[in-house]
């Protein structure tokens, strides 16, 4: 399958900007799963500074604010040829060493809340242990938007009960460590059933299971990722696949405006 992605970013402010730099991961990965055909970014009223490739295997490129603008956009889009292979991803790649995805951080720390859930997930580090974990977690927290916010850990969004998929990833990345699994966070774009709009990026999870290597998980969904999704950036979580990060002085009364667009060719 052939999918068309454009990815939009405006910020307008108040008064002017005297210095900013971001960090993009926008750029989708070039696997045996998916292969970029064309990809560009472009920035108004800022630039490209640089680009380099993390130790996630994550394009990133920084821009820089240009001094006294008022309005930064940043334009992300091409097109992606994509194979099914039923989430399966495949054998650990590096730079970053496998064991380094049995880490946990702030956002992914094994709580009461999050042992409680293991416990009566029947879970187990297979293929059906996961998808029964998948399944808990569905269950356990619903889906709405509007309720949790970038901070959140996994404890927090099982508390709540409630979350989006960045909460649904970051429980589903608890447990799998917890069962002593690598685990790690995906950022990426998902062509919608219903419509070709969207306000944000996606999120899912992928373990690595003995003989099949990374096989991703979208709890959020209740499946594994197929055709109609474009890996983008992977971390231990949120944070380390953030599309944006970054840093500005001035322009104070920041609006933001995201719009991403996912279509077949």
């Amino acid at each position: 399958m052939r999918l068309k992605i454009q990815h939009v970013t405006r910020y307008r402010f108040e008064t002017p900007v005297s210095y900013g730099l971001q960090q993009l991961r926008k750029t989708p990965k070039t696997t045996p799963q998916q292969q970029i055909i064309a990809w560009q970014t472009r920035v108004e009223h800022g630039r490209k500074e640089l680009a380099f490739e993390d130790y996630h295997h994550n394009t990133v490129e920084l821009i820089s604010f240009s001094r006294g603008t008022t309005e930064l956009s940043v334009i992300s889009e091409g097109e992606m040829e994509l194979t099914d292979t039923a989430g399966i991803v495949g054998p650990h790649r590096g730079p970053a060493p496998l064991w380094l995805y049995r880490r946990s951080t702030e956002l992914t720390r094994p709580r009461p809340r999050v042992r409680e859930l293991l416990r009566g997930s029947e879970a187990s580090p297979d293929l059906e242990g996961l998808h029964r974990l998948m399944r808990a977690i569905r269950d356990a927290v619903s889906y709405e938007t509007g309720i949790s916010h970038a901070g959140w850990s996994a404890e927090d969004a099982l508390e709540a009960g409630r979350g989006v998929c960045q909460d649904h990833t970051h429980i589903f990345l608890a447990c799998a460590r917890e069962m002593g699994l690598p685990a790690r966070y995906v950022s990426g774009y998902l062509m919608l059933d219903d419509s070709t709009s969207q306000d944000a990026m996606h999120a899912w999870a992928e373990a690595h299971i003995e003989n099949l290597g990374w096989v991703g998980f979208d709890v959020s969904n209740g499946i594994s990722p197929d055709v109609r999704y474009v890996r983008v950036a992977t971390g231990l979580d949120y944070a380390e696949a953030s599309p944006v990060t970054g840093m500005q002085t001035g322009g104070t009364g920041e609006a933001l405006a995201v719009r991403i667009d996912v279509a077949q060719q």
